[in-house]
Order: structure tokens, then sequence, then C-alpha cells
């Protein structure tokens, strides 16, 4: 278990140093598109909250939710990014992103624990709306694939980030922190609703 935790914490500390301001479009092709998949998550805050919510909430659940949720939300996200990726509108994208870091985040906050299936449609039903938005925004110079590779990939890092901070539930210590967490992840929630109004 400590091996995994120190796995957890490299992997955690990877992903915040990868989070710095640089051009995501700079390089074309096969490179360029894996790059700009890959930073698009990390720097739009509002994916960040939701997708780290989605290893906490996992966590918090335990097995199988600590797998199954990190697993369902980028297969169904991968799937909401094809959409975008060919120019089907879907409303309120922005607002179903918002929207997610609040339901998430009040999810850990207020210790839901609802049956497996409901946790995973919820989290299916708004990894829609992120892949749409990083579909739509794939920038035209970039391989499709490459920078679906990229999102999914980063998707997962922070899904770990998530999972890594929620094993300290275990403790009651750790419990609170964890829910404290989620309270804060549905402020920013709100606050990114807030600022879409």
């Amino acid at each position: 278990m400590r091996r995994f935790a120190a796995v957890c914490a490299l992997t955690t500390l990877l992903v915040l140093g990868a989070a710095i301001p640089v051009s995501a479009h700079g390089e074309t092709g096969v490179a360029g598109g894996f790059i700009s998949g890959f930073l698009h998550p990390l720097l739009g805050w509002d994916h960040v909250a939701a997708m780290v919510a989605v290893g906490l909430w996992g966590a918090f659940l335990g097995l199988p939710a600590i797998w199954l949720l990190p697993v369902v939300f980028p297969l169904v996200m991968a799937c909401g990014g094809a959409v975008g990726v060919i120019g089907i509108p879907i409303p309120g994208v922005e607002m179903g992103i918002a929207v997610s870091a609040i339901v998430l985040g009040a999810m850990i906050a207020f210790a839901a624990r609802p049956p497996l299936w409901v946790a995973a449609v919820i989290v299916g039903a708004f990894a829609v709306f992120h892949g749409h938005a990083h579909g739509t925004e794939l920038p035209h110079a970039a391989n499709a694939l490459a920078y679906s590779v990229g999102f999914v990939t980063a998707t997962g890092l922070l899904h770990l980030t998530g999972i890594s901070f929620g094993l300290i539930v275990r403790w009651p210590v750790g419990k609170i922190a964890v829910q404290a967490a989620g309270g804060l992840i549905a402020c920013a929630g709100l606050a990114f609703l807030i600022g879409l109004v």
C-alpha cells in the first residue's frame, strides 16, 4: 500500500508540474496534437476541479468505485469529444461543466453513497460535457487521435490525483479533509457557474 501511495504522490507532482502556462497549440502533427490535448484539461480549472472530484469520490466510495468511476469518465468523455470534433452541438456545455463540479463536490462534501450504477451514471453524464468541450476546441492543425489520447491521459492523471488525496479517507481526520475538499470543489463550481451568468 505504501508503494501505491508513493506512486500516487509522484503522479500528483508530475501533473501539477505539467500545469504551467505554456502555449498548448505551438506544435503541429501527432506531437502537437498530443501536447495540446494533454494540456487542455490541465489549463482549465473548471476541468481540473471536476476531474479531481471524480477520483476523490471514487476513493471516498471505496472498491469498486475507486477504479470504476475513473474508468467511466474518460471513456464517456472520449465519446463526447468525438461528438464535438464532428461538430454536433450540445447545448449548455459550459454550464454542464460548472454544474459537474458543483454536483460532484457536493456528493463528496455530504458523503453521498448512492448505488454504484447511479454514481457511474452521474459521472458519465458530466463526462459528455467535458469531452464535448475538448472536442470542439481541437486545434485545426492538431492530429485528432493524438489530441484525444492527450486529453484522456491528462484526465486519468487528474483522477489519480483525486484518488491519491482521497486515500486518507480511512482516518477520521482524513474523511473530514476529503469532505472539505469536496466542499471547495462545489464552491469552485458555483463560482464558475456565476461567472457564466
